[in-house]
C-alpha cells in the first residue's frame, strides 16, 4: 500500500529546505541522523530520495533493512536537529526521552514534526562516497503549517536571512 497523493503532496509541501531527520531500524537497533539531502522524486509512484555517506552507520542499516523514515523538523525542534547530527556531547541514545511513533515499516517518526514519510527502499545509486537511497513512500503525514528549522552557514536558524538582490 502506498500513501494517498494528497497526503504525500501535503507532507512534501512542508519541507521548505528544512532540517530533516532520517531514522531506520534493523533488528533491535534504532538509528537516526540528520539528512544531508532529502527531496521528492516522483508523485506516481510516490518516491523520495535521501543521500547518505557510506561511512555512516545509517548507510549500513538502511542497506540491510531496506526501510527508513524522514521527519521534517519545526523551528522549535532545533535541539533535536543538533542531537541527531551528533552535536550534543554525552548523548548515547538519540531517541532517549523522545516519544516517537511508528507507521508501516516500524522506523521511528518524531512527534509533532512539520511532516513525515515512511518508506521502503525502492532503489539505490552509488554516488562515490555517498549512496542515494530512493524510497517508496508507504505512509506519511503533515501537521499544521509552521516554520522549519534551517541550517545556514553552520548555524541553526528559524528563518533564512534576506537574500541579496541579483543584479543583471
Amino acid at each position: 500500500m502506498t500513501i494517498q497523493p494528497d497526503t504525500f503532496k501535503a507532507a512534501l509541501s512542508r519541507l521548505a529546505s528544512g532540517v530533516t531527520v532520517v531514522t531506520t531500524q534493523c533488528g533491535d537497533e534504532l538509528h537516526g541522523m540528520t539528512a544531508s539531502s532529502f527531496n521528492s522524486v516522483s508523485l506516481d509512484p510516490p518516491l523520495v530520495l535521501i543521500c547518505v555517506a557510506q561511512h555512516l552507520r545509517s548507510y549500513e542499516l538502511i542497506k540491510e533493512s531496506g526501510i527508513f523514515a524522514v521527519s521534517v523538523l519545526r523551528a522549535e525542534q532545533a535541539e533535536w536537529g543538533k542531537r541527531f547530527a551528533g552535536m550534543i556531547p554525552g548523548i548515547e541514545d538519540r531517541f532517549d526521552g523522545i516519544d516517537y511513533s511508528t507507521a508501516q515499516t516500524g522506523c521511528p517518526i518524531l512527534p509533532n514534526v512539520l511532516s513525515w514519510v515512511d518508506c521502503e527502499l525502492y532503489s539505490s545509486h552509488n554516488a562515490g562516497d555517498h549512496t542515494i537511497f530512493v524510497g517508496k513512500v508507504l505512509a506519511g503525514g503533515a501537521n499544521e503549517i509552521g516554520e522549519p528549522v534551517l541550517y545556514y552557514h553552520r548555524e541553526w536558524r528559524e528563518l533564512t536571512p534576506a537574500a541579496e538582490p541579483v543584479m543583471a
